[in-house]
């Protein structure tokens, strides 16, 4: 082996109990890989096996899915880690192995190649304040997907009970005024009674930790210095997931970009002489649930958004297009409000001359309110990438 051991990108296909991995050069000639264990030891023979390589970037398929765990294992070791899309690596894979035929050995190659080629690739950083977030705000969702089970199932039985059944939007202090009014004699009716009564002490329980987590949400998204928290429509829990979700701002080129990783850029439908635009249903779908929100909490109260709704209806649009128009110009609202701002002083970031990270514009086109911007269909155009790692270029 040469001394001079030039940069090496390592692709990793990650699962639970297993990781296969390929190592592979600048110029895409393929040096060794194997297949180790996520124990603690197949952990140690993996590290020792790549130590040939000390000059190394790891590529890892899913660095927030099924890669998490290790790419987090590699983190605490000072490895240099990039996160590949598995979109990318399945495009790879494809023009790889001719037919798209899918194994580990094949993943890990397609991941290698994704890393060895791209650049801007986002890079895994180790940073306890979104960790504690990440995990909270998850948690936050399992009990609002809790809370909506629990409701459902006393709705199912209110019907059973009541003629009629009971409002939509119900409380659990509203539900057991309900069940109060209800005097069942018959067997299968007072068990109705009893289990319709602890649904209501199961939401009650639910009630109390949703205040909590959203309170110590509110608290710590606070703390990170953001100001999503003024954004009308926007709460603890949608700030949260937008500062984990996001990272660095400065990955997506301009706001375009952004609203096509958000899902609300639309997509180009036109045929001939028609012209029309559709729904995107790609990107982020959990950052296009907190604009979702965004969008339907303004629409209820005479807010700029409702205003902006409004005049789109006018013009002729459904209401289906006015709101895809509405979440459009949100997601630039939360773009020119920079949630990645919080975490510039961990991350090598880029300033265009606008002095918005990753903008290279001259001033924002989307003022603080969404009424005002350009056209509601810009689309992405290609992106000029500023990688924060640095990755080797096939010759």
């Amino acid at each position: 082996m040469n001394e001079d051991v030039s940069r090496v990108v390592i692709g990793m296909d990650p699962h639970k109990r297993t990781v296969t991995i390929e190592v592979m050069t600048a110029d895409e000639t393929v040096v060794d890989g194997g297949r180790f264990d996520t124990t603690v030891e197949g952990y140690a023979a993996m590290l020792e096996h790549v130590e040939a390589w000390p000059d190394r970037v790891w590529a890892i398929e899913g660095c927030e899915g099924i890669g998490r765990h290790i790419a987090h294992r590699l983190l605490a070791h000072g490895q240099d880690i990039v996160d590949v899309p598995a979109k990318l690596s399945a495009k790879a894979r494809v023009f790889a192995t001719g037919q798209g035929r899918k194994t580990d050995a094949t993943d890990a190659h397609s991941v290698a190649l994704v890393g060895t080629r791209m650049a801007g690739l986002r890079p895994v950083v180790s940073d306890a304040q979104l960790e504690v977030l990440q995990l909270l705000v998850d948690r936050r969702r399992s009990i609002g997907d809790e809370h909506t089970r629990k409701v459902s199932q006393l709705h199912r039985i209110l019907l059973e009970m009541l003629p009629g059944g009971a409002k939509k939007y119900l409380s659990a202090a509203q539900a057991r005024a309900l069940l109060s009014t209800a005097r069942p004699r018959d067997e299968v009716g007072k068990t109705r009674k009893r289990v319709a009564m602890e649904l209501v002490a199961d939401l009650e329980r639910i009630y109390a930790r949703k205040k909590a987590a959203d309170k110590e949400l509110k608290e710590l998204v606070a703390a990170t210095g953001t100001s999503l928290l003024g954004l009308h429509g926007i709460g603890p829990s949608g700030a949260a997931r937008l500062l984990v979700e996001v990272g660095d701002l400065a990955r997506f080129p301009d706001r375009n970009h952004f609203a096509s990783w958000t899902g609300t850029a639309p997509i180009d439908a036109s045929s001939g002489d028609h012209v029309r635009h559709r729904l995107s249903r790609g990107g982020n779908r959990q950052i296009n649930r907190v604009l979702h929100i965004m969008a339907t909490v303004q629409l209820r109260t005479p807010t700029e958004g409702r205003a902006y709704f409004d005049r789109k209806k006018a013009a002729g649009k459904t209401s289906m297009e006015a709101m895809r128009c509405l979440k459009r110009r949100l997601s630039d609202l939360v773009f020119r409000k920079s949630p990645g701002d919080y975490v510039a002083g961990r991350l090598t970031t880029v300033t265009g001359p606008g002095g918005h990270r990753g903008n290279g514009s001259d001033s924002s086109v989307t003022g603080s309110q969404p009424h005002t911007g350009s056209s509601d269909q810009p689309l992405p155009g290609p992106a000029t990438t500023h990688p924060r790692t640095a990755l080797p270029t096939a010759s």
